[in-house]
């Protein structure tokens, strides 16, 4: 449990609330997989606006769950912000990405979602 996310933020917002963290960790699978999957094709086609915007969505989550990645995601939002046309971001979508499979899969089976 825990291994490529963490609680620790999550627990302290939620008092230990065991049915709110639960309900995150729903909302988490129900919401982050689909837009990395909108990010990475958003990256991939240079639709620099789609870009920013949906990495400035998935700040939050990935920084209550503690993924390793706020940096990386950070880096993505502003080439997508800034259009940062001689800039590869490549190589951060591939970590970002990695991340929240890995995430996901523990997620869902610690949650048993």
């Amino acid at each position: 449990m825990e291994q490529h996310y963490k609680l620790n933020r999550l627990r302290e917002l939620a008092d230990n609330d065991q049915d709110f963290i639960n309900a995150l960790a729903q909302t988490f699978l129900e919401e982050v997989p689909a837009d990395a999957k909108m990010l990475e094709e958003a990256v991939t086609s240079k639709n620099y606006l789609q870009t920013y915007q949906t990495a400035h969505k998935m700040k939050p989550t990935i920084d209550m769950f503690e993924l390793g990645i706020l940096e990386d995601l950070i880096e993505i939002q502003d080439w997508g912000k800034f259009e940062k046309r001689d800039e590869d971001v490549s190589d951060k979508l591939v970590k970002v990405l990695t991340a929240i499979e890995k995430a996901s899969v523990e997620i869902s089976s610690d949650f048993s979602l």
